[in-house]
């Protein structure tokens, strides 16, 4: 594994995006670090918000090259030039789902724990695997993406997984030889500075 190359980061917003303000942050984390993705994962559905928010969001992105997914609603990916969806229940849906966006559209899928979820969602047309929580937090029944997971889809199965939720330094240096992505979200927003947040968490990448 040792030809292996460095993860990439993945950065979800938080629930609730201050428009006067979030766009600023985002554009300051993108500038300061290596960005792959970032996903828009609001709690609202209300879909004004939504669309606004990508908008907004969208510019940020783009500007600088990097591709903005959306957690969960779809017929807003067209509508607002996102550059794909994020699905949340292993991928349901995403074959059909597949032939109606096309290729180039950006598909992944949460997989919580299950390998079997994952290999069904690759298999359906899925671009990567997110497997979590890994650490700090776990899911309803108490289940945690063990490191044995990662090791074996990396080993195994060639398209990305990403590592999400309870990410901690120690789990990021524990994963990281086994995984392409870490997606980033609560851990650094509840921070009151986001980009030293982001720094101190990934530190064992550099």
């Amino acid at each position: 594994m040792s030809d292996r190359e460095q993860p990439q980061l993945y950065l979800i917003t938080p629930p609730v995006v201050d428009l006067d303000s979030f766009p600023g942050t985002l554009a300051g984390l993108l500038d300061a670090m290596p960005i792959a993705c970032v996903r828009l994962a609001l709690a609202s559905r209300d879909e004004r918000v939504l669309g606004k928010t990508a908008d907004a969001l969208r510019e940020v992105a783009h500007a600088r090259d990097v591709p903005l997914v959306i957690d969960s609603h779809v017929l807003l990916v067209e509508r607002h030039g996102l550059d794909g969806v994020h699905l949340p229940d292993g991928g349901k849906g995403l074959r059909k789902l597949r032939d109606e966006l096309g290729g180039d559209v950006i598909l992944g899928a949460y997989c919580g724990t299950s390998r079997h979820v994952g290999m069904a969602a690759g298999e359906a047309g899925a671009d990567y695997i997110a497997f979590g929580p890994v650490e700090g937090g776990s899911l309803g029944d108490g289940s945690l993406a063990e490191t044995e997971l990662f090791a074996w889809w990396s080993e195994m199965i060639e398209l990305p997984v990403v590592a999400e939720g309870g990410l901690t330094a120690a789990a990021v240096e524990r994963l990281a030889p086994v995984t392409d992505f870490f997606a980033i979200g609560d851990e650094i927003w509840t921070s009151d500075a986001p980009l030293a947040a982001l720094q101190t968490l990934t530190a064992p990448l550099r």
